[in-house]
C-alpha cells in the first residue's frame, strides 16, 4: 500500500487554506487519493492504460517528493484529463499551454495564460510534500476569474506537488466536468 502524504492538519501554519475553501473542496482535498484511484481504474478500463504509463510520474499519484514550493515565474503547462463522466473519453492529453506563477502578500497566485479553460486562484502551505490549490475556473473569452465560492461549479481545489528537478504538478481531484482528475504538469518556461 503507497503512503499517502501526511493530512494539512498536521502543519499549523496549512490550517489557512481550510478557512478559505468551501466544505466541497475541503472534501475534494481529503478525497483526493480516491479521486486518483477511480480516475485510473475508469481511464484503464476504457483502454488507456498504455497512456498512463506513457506519462509516467506525471499520473502516479504519490510520486509527490519533498520541496514542493512552486517558485514565481513563467511556465509551460499541460492538462491531462483522466477518468471520465457520461459521455466523455476517459483520457485526454492537452499541449502545453502558457501559465503563472506570481508571488503575492500572503499568497502566491497561479494563472493558466492560454487555453479555453483557464485556472486562475491562490496558493497556500500544506505540508513538506503539498501546496493548496484554491481557485476558479475562467472559460473561453472571458476576461476576469469569477471570485472564489461564488460558484460550485467553477471553483477549483486541488494539490500542487514537486514530481521532479524543475517539475510540477497540480493535482485537481473531483473536477465539476468531463473528467475525474485533471492533472496540470508545470515546467518553467524557456528564456
Amino acid at each position: 500500500m503507497p503512503t499517502i502524504p501526511p493530512s494539512a492538519a498536521d502543519v499549523p501554519e496549512a490550517r489557512a487554506w481550510r478557512s478559505v475553501a468551501t466544505e466541497q473542496d475541503r472534501a475534494r482535498i481529503r478525497g483526493w487519493y480516491a479521486s486518483w484511484q477511480a480516475a485510473l481504474a475508469d481511464a484503464r478500463a476504457k483502454g488507456y492504460g498504455a497512456d498512463i504509463a506513457r506519462e509516467g510520474v506525471v499520473l502516479q499519484p504519490t510520486a509527490a517528493l519533498p520541496d514542493s514550493h512552486l517558485p514565481a515565474g513563467d511556465y509551460r503547462c499541460r492538462t491531462i484529463k483522466v477518468g471520465a463522466r457520461t459521455g466523455t473519453l476517459g483520457y485526454i492529453a492537452y499541449s502545453w499551454f502558457r501559465c503563472r506563477v506570481d508571488a503575492g502578500q500572503g499568497a502566491a497566485s497561479l494563472t493558466k495564460l492560454t487555453g479555453s479553460q483557464r485556472p486562475v486562484g491562490r496558493i497556500f502551505p500544506d505540508n513538506a510534500k503539498r501546496q493548496i490549490f484554491l481557485g476558479t475556473l475562467e472559460l473561453g473569452d472571458e476576461k476576469l476569474p469569477m471570485d472564489y465560492g461564488s460558484d460550485r461549479m467553477r471553483d477549483m481545489a486541488g494539490l500542487i506537488e514537486r514530481i521532479g528537478d524543475e517539475r510540477w504538478r497540480l493535482v485537481l481531484p473531483a473536477p465539476a466536468y468531463e473528467s475525474l482528475l485533471d492533472v496540470i504538469e508545470l515546467v518553467p518556461a524557456e528564456p
